[in-house]
């Protein structure tokens, strides 16, 4: 049979339709696995949020608030009847809110009650090197350490947890984390939802693998730790009650690893008022929320309307950027994550001001110094983690351009220490005005450049470094 006759014959054709056949049925499977499946569809609802407490303080002067955290293991029972091993701060796990505003000055003794070192860092917090929490501040089994430092930056939602070098992801992962509040007059002066746990309500969002007596498994997929199940303030399986009217979340995503995609699934849109480090200058109306492990998100919700709704992680991107979540890219898959029940509401709702804040602007031209930081796999620039390796050097109040690549196939959070900056541009655009705010946490896509700058005018020490690096805890921990 000539070429030219095989092309015309039913042999081909049939086996062109079943190529056509197979590829729209790998094309649908695809569309399933990723767009249509939610990966916890089981979900009832069936327990009630739980709310971090407000961690109770000495105040042994005016202006001055003295913390206990106490780092130990305990049990948790997520499951009905499943007691579960956890560790936590000041409880079995995760740990109360700290709440503090600017001026004031925090005395944070932390006492380690574990059988291993660990570290207490304040991520987003501008504080003297010694008192940042970092491996260079171990905390051995059985001692204390203490941080002390004034706040001095304005009203936002930061976190502590464990940074002890090879030890962060495990620490995390059994339940070591908690939340920082911040205030500032600019805030208080604010017509926002402020009610801690009624209409300002804390959102940490982690993923977890379980096993089937309600165990805890850390196990790697993808170079890192994703789980299948999704804890809410260490709630399995949550619901919230919210008035019908403006509620405010301040949304953490405290995950190993996993990004998230958070919207309502009905659509609602909402106001994002707020990044890692800080008010948007003005409230940006949206229907969804990207944050990569270590970022948070300050939004406000108007369930005026009555209507219950379901906050989900939806794939991001169309059908064949979100395919890398299958071979743990990012892991994009669907979750859903909280229940919004909605009841009457007992009083009017706030109105949210155009105008929530002022930032100063750095300029790309006022800068001393442009650095290239290169993300490849687990290393920055060429290199791995050293603890006696210094990098970087940079001067006391010199403003800094960094330019971080992501030259990987997967995506990376980058976070730096000690400072809040600004993005300056992401592959050559302006930033999104969901990120055009004060950040300490960024997220790169593979092949993404994103350049940020920021000012080193607070602190400085000949002898302990700061940190940078990427906020997947297992990447972190090399």
């Amino acid at each position: 049979m000539s070429i030219l006759a095989f092309f015309r014959s039913r042999g081909f054709r049939l086996g062109l339709f079943g190529l056509g056949l197979a590829t729209l049925g790998l094309g649908a499977g695809l569309y399933w696995a990723i767009f249509a499946q939610v990966v916890n569809d089981d979900r009832g609802f069936e327990n009630t949020l739980k709310i971090p407490p407000l961690m109770q303080f000495e105040e042994p002067e005016k202006g001055t608030k003295a913390f206990d955290l106490v780092v130990s293991k305990g049990i948790t029972e997520f499951f009905d009847g499943k007691p579960t091993e956890t560790w936590g701060v000041n409880g079995a796990y995760l740990g109360p809110t700290i709440r503090a505003k600017k001026g004031e000055r925090l005395i944070l003794k932390v006492r380690n009650l574990l059988d291993e070192a660990t570290t207490m860092h304040w991520h987003g917090m501008h504080v003297p090197a010694a008192m940042d929490g970092t491996p260079h501040q171990n905390i051995d089994p059985g001692e204390e350490w203490t941080a002390d430092y004034r706040v001095t930056q304005e009203a936002g939602t930061m976190w502590y947890h464990p940074h002890a070098h090879g030890r962060t992801a495990t620490q995390v992962y059994r339940g070591i984390a908690g939340l920082i509040y911040l205030d500032d007059d600019n805030s208080e002066g604010l017509d926002l939802p402020s009610e801690y746990g009624v209409d300002d309500i804390p959102l940490v969002i982690q993923d977890r693998l379980f096993g089937e007596d309600g165990s805890m498994r850390y196990q790697i997929r993808s170079g890192a730790y994703y789980g299948d199940e999704i804890l809410v303030n260490g709630t399995h399986d949550p619901h919230v009650e919210v008035e019908a009217r403006k509620i405010r979340f301040r949304i953490l995503n405290g995950s190993n690893a996993r990004i998230y995609h958070f919207g309502f699934t009905d659509g609602r849109r909402f106001q994002q008022i707020a990044t890692d480090g800080g008010f948007l200058e003005a409230p940006v109306d949206t229907d969804r929320a990207r944050l990569a492990p270590g970022e948070r998100v300050e939004i406000v919700v108007d369930f005026s309307d009555g209507e219950s709704c379901v906050l989900r992680s939806f794939p991001e991107g169309p059908l064949w950027d979100a395919v890398g979540g299958l071979s743990g890219r990012t892991m994009n898959q669907q979750f859903d994550i909280i229940e919004m029940r909605v009841k009457p509401a007992t009083r009017e709702s706030h109105r949210i001001p155009e105008k929530l804040n002022t930032i100063a602007r750095l300029k790309r031209e006022d800068a001393d110094k442009e650095r290239p930081m290169v993300m490849g796999g687990m290393v920055i620039n060429g290199k791995s983690m050293n603890m006696m390796r210094i990098d970087e050097r940079i001067q006391l109040g010199d403003t800094e351009v960094w330019r971080v690549q992501n030259v990987t196939g997967r995506s990376h959070p980058f976070h730096v220490h000690l400072v809040q900056f600004l993005v300056l541009d992401r592959n050559g655009r302006p930033p999104s005005p969901l990120e055009a705010g004060w950040k300490d946490t960024v997220l790169l896509h593979s092949g993404d450049a994103v350049n940020i700058i920021m000012k080193f005018d607070q602190y400085a020490d000949p002898k302990v470094p700061y940190m940078y690096h990427c906020h997947i805890l297992e990447h972190e921990d090399m």
